[in-house]
């Protein structure tokens, strides 16, 4: 996805379609990790206010432990095997090659090509994630193909069968221990809708940040590698950060010095802090 300015946004989507109401549940999100999969699936329980008994996957590496599953012996990990244990839901896996098994989902991701006509209409990963849960709402209010009704309108059958929901904190526990930040390209984070930069050797990690009254700290596993005022700038920069990200892509061959005085002469005009 492209924002307003340009920027790139690699993004994943996470669908759960439920089988009698075609009911469906997207989340944005920016990496494939367990944990990821874990808070989409907490959310889409929250959104059906229950768990289906059975739900079926592919066969995704977050699901299944692929060192001791064979074509015919698909085995789950341990992790995924508590979460459902802790959830109440029997794990079912899609038989390889046999697209039928899975049609529900891949059928219904083609409708995430519908998110491309929003393209330059947003800033920030958090719009984005709006613009996701309106086209949820929409999807689920439009006429299924498959059963010639709205899905909202079967899922008022279906919700009666779906369990309970557990104690929702134990499945908490699987993934909002604190919540981890990516470091882009950029060597900057996104919080709050506002980006603050790092040191460019974070790149590809996962970082946690904090705020203390009015500074945000970030800090890699227990160690603290930046603080920033708190901003409502788009940009958020250290000097020495910018220099680093600069001297790294940009202004890659430029002596320290003349890459010093871009940075006071050209970033200081700009709607960005500089600190």
């Amino acid at each position: 996805m492209i924002n307003r300015k340009g920027e790139t946004f690699v993004i994943n989507i996470f669908l759960i379609v439920l089988g009698y109401s075609r009911l469906k549940f997207t989340k944005l999100t920016s990496d494939k990790r367990q944990k990821s999969l874990f808070e989409c699936m907490f959310e889409a329980f929250r959104y059906f206010q229950g768990i289906p008994h059975e739900i079926l996957f592919d066969n995704m590496k977050t699901v299944i432990d692929r060192h001791k599953s064979t074509f015919k012996n698909v085995v789950i990990n341990d992790t995924f095997k508590a979460f459902a244990q802790d959830s109440g839901f029997e794990v079912l896996t899609c038989r390889a090659y046999r697209a039928k098994t899975k049609g529900k989902v891949e059928t219904l991701a083609k409708l995430v090509d519908r998110l491309k006509v929003y393209n330059g209409e947003f800033d920030t990963f958090e719009e984005l994630e709006r613009i996701v849960e309106d086209f949820n709402n929409d999807i689920n209010n439009e006429i299924s193909q498959a059963t010639n009704e709205m899905p909202f309108d079967r899922f008022k059958e279906e919700k009666e069968y779906l369990a309970p929901l557990p104690i929702m904190d134990i499945l908490l526990s699987y993934f909002h221990h604190e919540k981890e930040y990516k470091v882009y390209k950029d060597s900057m984070i996104n919080y709050k809708g506002q980006k603050y930069s790092v040191p460019t050797r974070f790149i590809g990690k996962y970082v946690n940040a904090y705020e203390v009254e009015d500074t945000i700290n970030i800090y890699y596993t227990e160690d603290l590698i930046a603080s920033h005022p708190k901003s409502e700038k788009l940009f958020n920069y250290k000097k020495d950060h910018a220099i680093e990200i600069l001297k790294s892509d940009a202004l890659k061959g430029w002596d320290e010095s003349s890459v010093e005085d871009f940075v006071e002469n050209n970033l200081r005009r700009m709607d960005i802090i500089l600190n």
